[in-house]
C-alpha cells in the first residue's frame, strides 16, 4: 500500500507542473489538457485501490493511512474543479475571439436614414452588450467555483468529524479493556496469596500429626 501511496502523490505533484504548462503559448494546449485528465483519472482509480487496501492495514496504523488516502482524494478534486476551471476559460476566451473577428470582418453598407452619429452608437451599445456578457459570465464562474470550494469544505469537516468520534471510541474501549487486565491482575494475588497461606496451613498439620 504504502508503494501506491507514494506512486499516486508523485502523481498528484505531476499533474500540478502540468498547470504550469498551460500557462506557456508555445504549449499544445489541448495535448496538455488531455495529459492532465489521464492523471487526475489515473489517480482516483489508484485512490479506489487504497481504499480497498485500507482493510489490509493493521488497525494501529489504518488511522494514519486513511488521512493520507483522504488527502490524496481532496487534493484529486481540487485538480479537477482547475481543469474543469481553465478549459471553461478557455471556451470564453475562444467565443469572444470569434465574436470580434466576425464584428471586424462584418462589411457596413451606406445607408441614407443613419448618421454617424447612430453608427457610433450602434457600436458603443454593441460593445456595451458584450461586455455585460462576459460579465455575467465571470459571476457565474466565481459562484460556481464558491459553491464547490464550500462543498469541498464540508466534506473535509465531516471527515475530520469522523476520525475524532472513531479515536474516542477506540480510546473510550482501550481505558476499559485497561481496567479489566487490572481486575483479574488483582484477583489473581488474592488466589495466589489465598493458595500459598493453604499450603503452609496444610504442611504444617501433616507435620504436626506425623509427629
Amino acid at each position: 500500500m504504502d508503494a501506491l501511496y507514494h506512486q499516486t502523490n508523485k502523481l498528484v505533484q505531476e499533474t500540478q507542473q502540468c498547470f504550469q504548462m498551460l500557462e506557456s503559448k508555445t504549449t499544445n494546449h489541448q495535448e496538455v489538457e488531455l495529459e492532465i485528465q489521464e492523471k487526475i483519472d489515473l489517480i482516483n482509480k489508484n485512490c479506489e485501490k487504497l481504499d480497498v487496501l485500507l482493510f489490509k492495514v493493521p488497525p494501529a496504523h489504518r488511522q494514519n493511512a486513511k488521512m493520507n488516502c483522504d488527502q490524496l482524494k481532496y487534493d484529486c478534486r481540487h485538480l479537477q474543479a482547475a481543469l474543469d476551471s481553465w478549459k471553461q476559460k478557455t471556451l470564453r476566451k475562444q467565443i469572444a475571439a470569434s465574436e470580434r473577428e466576425q464584428l471586424l470582418s462584418q462589411r457596413f453598407t451606406a445607408n441614407p436614414e443613419l448618421t454617424a452619429i447612430n453608427m457610433d452608437y450602434a457600436i458603443q451599445q454593441q460593445n456595451s452588450l458584450h461586455s455585460a456578457h462576459k460579465g455575467m459570465d465571470e459571476m457565474l464562474q466565481t459562484g460556481a467555483g464558491t459553491l464547490e470550494s464550500l462543498r469541498l469544505q464540508r466534506s473535509t469537516l465531516k471527515g475530520a468529524h469522523r476520525r475524532i468520534v472513531d479515536m474516542a471510541n477506540t480510546l473510550g474501549l482501550s481505558n476499559h479493556t485497561m481496567r479489566l487486565i487490572e481486575k483479574r491482575v488483582r484477583e489473581d494475588k488474592y488466589v495466589l496469596f489465598g493458595g500459598m497461606i493453604g499450603t503452609v496451613v496444610i504442611i504444617l498439620l501433616v507435620i504436626i500429626y506425623l509427629t
